[in-house]
């Protein structure tokens, strides 16, 4: 039960002011590289199964995610792929923050919508960013699992796959969220988010076992907040020192080499 006990403090900086777009700000830097590193990595998960529709999520809230899907949604649509970033965290949404946007209306009204004949791009909006277009949460509502869970969510997802190359969709952290974990068992992949000194390893193990419930895959991992200074060993596959880093999967092998913790 102590995972469920001890809480860190829950940062409400990108609810109040959004995500840091360090993609646009600063296209040139070491971490606007990674994150174009880790849309490289993505794009190498399309030799076998072509890849879509992919979420990000952590285990638990403040570890960054909403940075993370924001700045690779911006890396894809440079790229030039008709990209489409969904704000899906619909109890403390960032999108419409992070854009400087309306959110009276979004995913919650297309959602709550008793017209089947509702056209989603009603509530669309672009972004501002070439190729990049944004839908953001809407009013909160009392029932996000329902929602979430629902066959219109499906259906939506569904749709624009037809319309964009990539859909990428902002998740609430799969431990406090039941929804989460059903929803990334209709897309084609989840990354999980994780925050250095900040995200407790047996939360992260915990949301790996949920994941791997789901048909979905686990594309990968990114390492949030890495201390240059700090010890090597946090990350399995590529480390980066300057804030991010790309990992494949987890699993014992990982686990005793040290991922989401010092090396033993």
């Amino acid at each position: 039960m102590a995972l469920f006990r001890k809480r860190k403090h829950l940062d409400s900086e990108t609810m109040k002011n959004g995500a840091k777009l360090i993609t646009l700000a600063n296209p040139q830097s070491v971490i606007s590289e990674q994150f174009r590193n880790i849309r490289t990595n993505i794009n190498f998960m399309n030799v076998d199964k072509e890849v879509k529709t992919i979420a990000f999520t952590s285990a638990m809230a403040s570890a960054g995610k909403s940075t993370v899907s924001a700045n690779v949604a911006i890396t894809m649509a440079q790229a030039g792929k008709k990209t489409i970033l969904i704000d899906a965290d619909l109890r403390r949404p960032t999108l419409h923050s992070t854009f400087n946007v309306s959110n009276s209306n979004g995913l919650t009204t297309l959602l709550t919508s008793r017209s089947k004949e509702m056209d989603a791009n009603s509530v669309i909006r672009e972004s501002g960013v070439e190729n990049l277009s944004i839908l953001t949460a809407g009013p909160i509502p009392p029932n996000p699992s329902e929602l979430l869970s629902s066959k219109h969510m499906v259906d939506l997802i569904e749709d624009l796959k037809q319309e964009y190359d990539m859909v990428v969709i902002d998740l609430a952290p799969i431990l406090d969220a039941a929804e989460t974990q059903q929803l990334t068992s209709s897309l084609d992949g989840t990354i999980l988010v994780v925050r250095q000194a900040h995200s407790q390893k047996s939360a992260v193990k915990r949301a790996v076992e949920l994941l791997k419930l789901t048909k979905s895959p686990i594309l990968g991992y990114v390492m949030n907040d890495v201390d240059a200074d700090g010890d090597e060993g946090y990350g399995y596959g590529y480390g980066y020192g300057y804030g991010y880093g790309y990992g494949y999967g987890y699993g014992e092998e990982e686990e005793k080499k040290g991922l989401f913790g010092r090396k033993k």
